[in-house]
């Protein structure tokens, strides 16, 4: 990660973060005083989001270091590992709200619901869709997946926070277990937004194919002298891909051309694809059936 994009990261994070204090602290304030355990359990979920800026941060600063004698690859995989953290610390809060949402359905409980409930619901719910809107177009634009990450776990608030209106109007007209259920159902959004995360994260770090080999071997095709690919492998995040494939060339032609003609490959390569971050091209003959 260069330090310019690093840097423009960070003040999202912050910025982030500072707003989803901001909507944490008002719903678990309001949850704690009126005993809506479908307020307090939103409250904890947008905690979540603060730690996760937090631990975003935190991967993003390591993430900014230089290749070195012992990683030669760069440090990227530490934004990685981030967002990892950020999909555990989501299953956290979907044990503990499971736990409260049971105690309230087996014990029971008063809830108190005035015209604030409302107010601090739909107050946050629009800080909510805002800062996710915000937070995505930044991810898109600096290619970040620890933002993109995070800008899902900020969206899945949306959907918590609505539904939470709804079954605050059912416990307003004398429906009071609309309120656990609500809990329950934040619970789902929680582990969705939990499973969508370790989706894309693990298919980085077990190295999954991140370019069509297809398209890269057409690529490939399209520069005089070569005669044909294989062992294409990438691997990476979307935006920072390292690249080897082997391509074939006439065995007759002399090793200083075929250096050169290994060159053009990879420079119309990265030309194509400005995500690869390097490309390695080895060169070999055509097998003897060609």
């Amino acid at each position: 990660m260069t330090h310019r994009r690093a840097d423009a990261v960070n003040r999202v994070l912050v910025r982030v973060l500072l707003l989803n204090l901001a909507v944490a602290v008002a719903k678990i304030a309001y949850g704690y005083v009126s005993g809506a355990i479908s307020i307090l359990s939103d409250g904890f979920h947008s905690l979540t989001d603060s730690l996760s800026n937090v631990a975003a941060l935190v991967g993003v600063r390591l993430s900014r270091k230089p290749p070195d004698a012992d990683h030669p690859y760069g440090h990227r995989k530490f934004e990685t590992l981030a967002a990892g953290a950020i999909g555990a610390g989501l299953l956290l809060v979907v044990f503990e709200i499971g736990r409260a949402a049971w105690d309230r359905f087996r014990n029971g409980g008063t809830v108190e619901i005035t015209g604030m409930a409302f107010v601090v619901m739909v107050g946050t719910l629009i800080v909510n869709v805002l800062v996710a809107r915000y937070e995505r177009s930044r991810a898109e634009a600096l290619g970040s997946e620890v933002l993109l990450a995070d800008s899902m776990h900020t969206r899945s608030d949306v959907l918590t926070s609505s539904t939470v209106i709804v079954a605050l109007v059912g416990v307003v007209f004398g429906y009071p277990i609309l309120d656990v259920l609500a809990a329950f159902i934040v619970m789902g959004f929680i582990a969705h937004a939990a499973w969508k995360i370790a989706t894309a994260t693990s298919d980085i770090l077990a190295d999954r194919m991140v370019i069509e080999a297809g398209d890269l071997e057409r690529v490939v095709l399209s520069v005089p002298d070569v005669l044909g690919c294989h062992q294409i492998r990438t691997r990476g995040s979307a935006d920072h891909v390292f690249l080897d494939l082997h391509i074939w060339l006439d065995p007759t032609m002399r090793l200083d051309e075929a250096h050169a003609r290994s060159h053009d490959v990879k420079d119309l390569l990265m030309q194509r694809y400005p995500q690869i971050a390097d490309a390695i091209i080895h060169i070999e003959p055509p097998p003897a059936s060609s």
